[in-house]
């Protein structure tokens, strides 16, 4: 199900459109009656990554393990705790709302659900062309041709502008937001669970849809899923989330084909996918998830590693290279191994 026909020819890479180092977001928890301690949630902890131009990066976990707020935080909808963002080299943590407007256009984002992210008071017309009119790019006739240009360009057309959300189908309806977040030609698109409210038929027809636009438009992607198998449709490399840390980044293709991780092992066992080129014995990991009010010292998934050992209830492992520089693992058990490529 790999789809690297549809991935754009790459520019030259000097400068990534985004680049995250050491990015942090705790949220403060209610103090208690008797103790003044302040807590905190640790939703996405010291996380580094980049997004090259014209690449689909796949974000996976289970659900609470940070890969929405992390979106949220790139866009600029949550303030970080700490750490950097950069946006085509420009450091964009900082910035207040004033500076971050022309930033705007230039990153748009498509959530899960559609009916809840299009307001239902507003016909198709209007939601799509908002954004036009809000940054003053178009009015009258040239506003109408251009909101139809960009429902045809998502496989609708001038007959859906009267329409309200809840005259349209499911998969009509993010349709329309997939047009409303082109409309004013975005670098980057983050798509937080874009398939995961629509029936499977139309997931194939959306992500189709996504892929094409890709290839056509030139965009970047920051794919967040929990479904395995649509990332891998999608994405060109897969960033894999346990409790707010980043623990394996590397090539869709290979990190599929035999992910470094036991995290990455036991998600990838669980997929009942027979086109995957290895057939995997079930991993079942034992207990839950710790809360991230209260994350465990040493490797953060020991607590349910089956083949955890002492190290890794004492120290943190760092996210490091193997024999493939753009293959990144945090496990003690790969350190000092010479894995083959």
């Amino acid at each position: 199900m790999t789809n690297n026909a549809n991935s754009p020819a790459t520019p030259a890479r000097a400068v990534p459109l985004i680049e995250v180092r050491n990015l942090q977001k705790h949220f403060p928890l209610p103090g208690g009656w008797f103790t003044r301690e302040r807590r905190y949630v640790h939703a996405v902890d010291n996380v580094s990554f980049v997004v090259q131009r014209g690449e689909a990066l796949g974000l996976v976990g289970e659900s609470g393990c940070g890969k929405t707020t992390l979106g949220r935080l790139i866009l600029r909808l949550a303030e970080p705790t700490a750490g950097e963002i950069l946006f085509d080299g420009q450091p964009i943590a900082g910035l207040n709302k004033a500076a971050l407007r022309p930033l705007r256009p230039k990153m748009q984002v498509v959530f899960q659900n559609p009916l809840q992210s299009l307001s239902p008071r507003l016909r198709v017309f209007d939601i799509v062309a908002e954004p036009l009119r809000t940054h003053g790019l178009a009015a009258g006739g040239a506003l109408r041709e251009r909101v139809v240009a960009l429902l045809e360009q998502v496989g609708l057309g001038a007959q859906y502008l009267e329409r309200f959300p809840h005259e349209i189908s499911g998969g009509q309806c993010q349709r329309v937001a997939i047009a409303r977040a082109l409309a004013l030609a975005p670098q980057l698109l983050v798509l937080d669970e874009p398939t995961s409210a629509l029936d499977v038929s139309v997931q194939a027809q959306i992500l189709n849809l996504l892929a094409d636009l890709r290839r056509r438009l030139g965009l970047t992607y920051l794919f967040i899923s929990h479904d395995l198998s649509v990332v891998e449709y999608i994405s060109d490399r897969i960033a894999v989330m346990y409790l707010g840390e980043i623990v394996e980044i590397g090539p869709s293709a290979r990190v599929f084909a035999a992910p470094r991780h036991p995290y990455t092992q036991a998600l990838l066992s669980a997929v009942p996918e027979p086109h995957f080129p290895v057939r995997r014995e079930l991993v079942v990991l034992e207990g839950a998830v710790p809360s991230p009010a209260n994350p465990p010292p040493g490797c953060r998934f020991h607590t349910r590693c089956p083949l955890a050992f002492d190290l890794c209830r004492q120290r943190k492992p760092a996210l490091a290279a193997g024999p493939d520089p753009a293959w990144l693992a945090a496990c003690h058990l790969l350190e000092d191994r010479n894995e083959p490529s």
